[in-house]
Parts: structure tokens; C-alpha cells; sequence
């Protein structure tokens, strides 16, 4: 019964801290990424960036950084990347960190629901 409630509280604020994650995301990541096919005016796609191939938007000219590092973005490797993206992918592009680890779970929350 127990773990009935928690499954359904989890539901619940699920969809609450993605939107936070969206917030995030227009404040800190828009000016340089979509969420559409399209690649944004500095950065690759972020529209099914979960599950996907590191380095593997289509069009987008990554560094070599990026493109030396194998698996997909998956949660692991997107908190990684976000607490600092040029120790995880030196020579990179993107110089924006997410400090708080709140605000990169709201963050990744959020690129989950963006397929």
C-alpha cells in the first residue's frame, strides 16, 4: 500500500518539476539550443537528446571532445555534462554549467518529455 502512494505521489510531481525544468531551460539553454529538428543558433537540437547518441545530432558540427566520447545521454552522463560540461568533454562548445543538482534533475526531467 505503501509503495502505491509513493508511485502515485511520484506522478504526480513528475509533471511539476519537468515544467521547472522547462523554466530552465527557457532562461538558460533556448538562446543556444531548440528543442525542435532544427539545430539552435549555437548548439545541437536538444528534441530526443535522451537516449541518443552523444554527439549525434544530425547537422551539427560537434567538437572533437564530444565526438571522442562514446554511449548516449542518458541521465549519468547529462548531469556529467551539465555540472561541467569542458571536464566532461574538454574543448567543447558549451560553457554553461547547472550548479545545483536540483536544477539539473528538473533539467533532464524535462529533456525526457521532449521527443
Amino acid at each position: 500500500m505503501r509503495l502505491v502512494l509513493i508511485a502515485a505521489l511520484a506522478a504526480v510531481a513528475f509533471p511539476a518539476f519537468a515544467q521547472d525544468g522547462a523554466a530552465l531551460y527557457n532562461a538558460q539553454c533556448k538562446a543556444c539550443h531548440s528543442v525542435t529538428e532544427a539545430s539552435g543558433p549555437a548548439g545541437p537540437s536538444l528534441k530526443g537528446v535522451v537516449g541518443r547518441k552523444i554527439a549525434g545530432a544530425p547537422g551539427y558540427a560537434y567538437s572533437a571532445g564530444l565526438k571522442a566520447k562514446t554511449g548516449v545521454w542518458g541521465d549519468a552522463n547529462l548531469d556529467s555534462f551539465l555540472t561541467n560540461p569542458a571536464g566532461f568533454a574538454p574543448g567543447g562548445k558549451m560553457f554553461v554549467k547547472v550548479a545545483k543538482p536540483g536544477d539539473r534533475a528538473a533539467l533532464i526531467a524535462y529533456l525526457k518529455t521532449v521527443k
